[in-house]
């Protein structure tokens, strides 16, 4: 397949683009400077500008771009600045397909969890409604967003995508050296419910999908045993051999995150994916402390 992919360079995209490679299939990379190779094409995300010729032929786009949720504060600026990196280079990418002659058969366009607010201890397949929040009233519109490109009968999926663990990015690298000095600590009272996916089995999801067009609309990219804070502090203390028993109080967490605690760290999301089971994806990492140990000792995430 020849496959473009937006925001490669990040943590999902790096690993992606070496998956597919490494395989023989062929990879493009859109980037917002000028291209240097026959391997990038160039785009605007906020400017709504894609250079279409560079994606003909094209057979399928993975669209991952968009400024990271955090670890970090959420000012006004940076939950505004979050937003408009999502909305608007997915309203440029998907109407530049839809003017296309030809556009790529299959768009998986990145989008979040989140989607489903706080669960508690209830869980979430892609039937169930929105939640609510800023995390919620972004992902409506981010997926919405897609629409130029449906309406060219592109088919489209959203990668409803939990926390991904990896030892080189994200959520488990930012926790590494805490727990590495026995600093590891559970957040809050730690029965909030976290989803989460290893970085090996989201680009496993991905290239399932991608091999999959009939299968459209949301997808949750997360495994299927979702755990506790508790839980996962505890297990990634023993995947290091080090102590966890600290805690944070939700206070000290709320004044270090602001809204990125309460829609990120605090809440409980308990989410199960429904349709990737369903259609016969095979996890490699389905329980975390088996996929904490194997990350830690190289063997699944970058």
């Amino acid at each position: 397949m020849r496959i473009a992919i937006t925001g490669a360079s990040g943590l999902i995209g790096t690993a992606l683009s070496e998956s597919l490679a490494h395989d023989g299939h062929e990879v493009l990379h859109l980037v917002r400077r000028t291209p240097r190779t026959s391997g990038e094409v160039g785009w605007d995300p906020y400017g709504g500008e894609v250079d279409t010729s560079g994606l003909a032929g094209t057979d399928a786009v993975v669209h991952l771009a968009g400024r990271p949720l955090g670890p970090a504060r959420w000012t006004r600026a940076r939950k505004a600045s979050i937003r408009e990196s999502r909305i608007q280079g997915t309203a440029a990418l998907a109407a530049a397909l839809g003017r296309m002659e030809r556009p790529p058969a299959r768009l998986l366009s990145a989008s979040a969890v989140g989607f489903y607010g706080d669960t508690g201890e209830r869980t979430a397949t892609e039937d169930t409604p929105r939640g609510t929040g800023f995390l919620a009233d972004l992902v409506v519109d981010w997926e919405a967003a897609t629409r130029p490109a449906e309406r060219a009968g592109v088919s489209v999926a959203h990668l409803r995508s939990a926390v991904v663990l990896a030892r080189s990015g994200g959520l488990l690298a930012a926790l590494l050296p805490l727990f590495r000095a026995g600093l590891g600590a559970r957040l809050g009272d730690g029965r909030q419910y976290l989803s989460w996916i290893s970085l090996a089995d989201e680009v496993g999801a991905v290239r399932f999908l991608l091999e999959r067009p009939e299968l459209t609309g949301p997808v949750n990219l997360c495994a299927p045993e979702p755990v506790t804070n508790a839980e996962f502090t505890s297990a990634l203390g023993r995947a290091l051999r080090r102590p966890a028993a600290l805690s944070a109080p939700a206070l000290a967490v709320r004044a270090a995150l602001g809204g990125f605690a309460d829609e990120a760290v605090l809440v409980s999301q308990r989410v199960r994916p429904q349709r990737l089971l369903d259609a016969g994806y095979s996890f490699r990492n389905p329980e975390v402390r088996g996929a904490l140990s194997d990350i830690i000792r190289g063997g699944s995430g970058a």
